[in-house]
């Protein structure tokens, strides 16, 4: 695909008409011209005079926008990363959770729902899931070592720990207050609901440098897709490039799953697509998956708030039915 310049303008036009949709529709609608006048009158005040109620404000300012707009950076970061991933282990089955950052996050995330309680006020829960996302990380890292770090080297440290991790998890349910397991479930599976003004500073910044940083190395990416002989030929220290990309996803998947959850598939179905649209160049397939994964998460979560509406459904419920979906259809196209 030689227009990349026209579909990530495409892409951006169409992520900001869905983001203003997608606040607009939810359990109490709100018309689309009164979701624009808002914005617009919170970006620039006195520009446009408001004529609707306290209560759209609200909706739209408080929760609406700060949960799309964190839907986006979900999407984004995941599908960058999984991009990054394959790329890096060659493996086309390689997502952000297989490395056990999400076992990890799950981990400090529940300790705090069923054991420790909110000691550090909101921030606790995300926090808690951050750093087991990054004890996670440097456990892998501990288990490599300073031997060769090879693909198939890295997927199975990530998958020891993911288990060791996962067991862990699974007593502190079954030690914890049955009356909490909903909560832990619910944030298992994944959901924007906790998403605010207040929250979304630290995963925009991380997801934002995480993505450019990734970018700035997309000829990395393209020389290890190829095989590590492909990359020494062109001089790569195949090695501590491996070592950086991964640790740049690992952080991007830690700050993400630390505010949303486990919301699994997103890094694994949108590179694929992304793939047979513009080609394997990671120069195009980073940025247009950012976009794309942002645009897939932001209508997710608005079918995960409408299907059973006013309940609404784990995002990750959705998006796991959506894979499956997706790889029976892509293994019956292969011959």
């Amino acid at each position: 695909m030689k227009s990349t310049p026209f579909a990530l303008a495409a892409l951006t036009a169409a992520l900001a008409v869905s983001i203003a949709v997608a606040v607009a529709l939810g359990a109490v609608p709100v018309p689309l011209g009164t979701v624009v006048g808002v914005i617009a009158a919170e970006i620039a005040p006195g520009a446009v005079a408001p004529t609707w109620s306290i209560g759209d404000q609200r909706i739209v300012w408080e929760i609406r926008v700060p949960r799309a707009i964190l839907g986006a950076l979900v999407g984004a970061g995941l599908a960058v990363v999984g991009a990054t991933l394959q790329a890096i282990t060659r493996n086309p089955l390689a997502d952000p959770y297989l490395f056990g950052v999400s076992s990890g996050a799950a981990l400090g995330a529940v300790a705090v729902i069923v054991h420790l309680g909110l000691f550090l006020g909101v921030a606790t829960l995300p926090l808690a899931a951050f750093g087991g996302a990054m004890t996670a990380l440097l456990l892998v890292l501990a288990i490599v070592g300073d031997r060769r770090i090879g693909p198939e080297r890295l997927v199975l440290a990530g998958v020891a720990v993911s288990f060791v991790f996962g067991a862990a998890t699974n007593f502190l349910i079954f030690a914890g207050d049955p009356r909490a397991a909903h909560a832990v479930v619910f944030w298992m599976l994944g959901g924007l609901g906790a998403a605010s003004w207040n929250l979304l500073a630290v995963p925009a910044a991380v997801t934002v440098f995480g993505i450019l940083a990734l970018f700035l190395h997309f000829r990395v990416l393209n020389a290890l897709a190829n095989g590590d002989e492909t990359a020494v030929s062109l001089g790569i220290e195949i090695e501590s490039a491996r070592l950086i990309l991964f640790a740049i996803s690992a952080v991007i998947t830690g700050a993400l799953v630390a505010v949303s959850g486990a919301i699994g598939f997103v890094g694994l179905i949108v590179p694929h697509v992304v793939r047979a649209w513009v080609g394997a160049d990671h120069r195009r397939v980073l940025p247009v998956a950012a976009f794309a994964g942002a645009l897939f998460l932001v209508w997710v979560d608005v079918a995960a708030r409408l299907l059973s509406a006013p309940q609404e459904l784990p995002i990750g419920m959705i998006t796991a039915a959506l894979g499956g979906g997706f790889f029976v259809w892509h293994m019956a196209r292969r011959p």
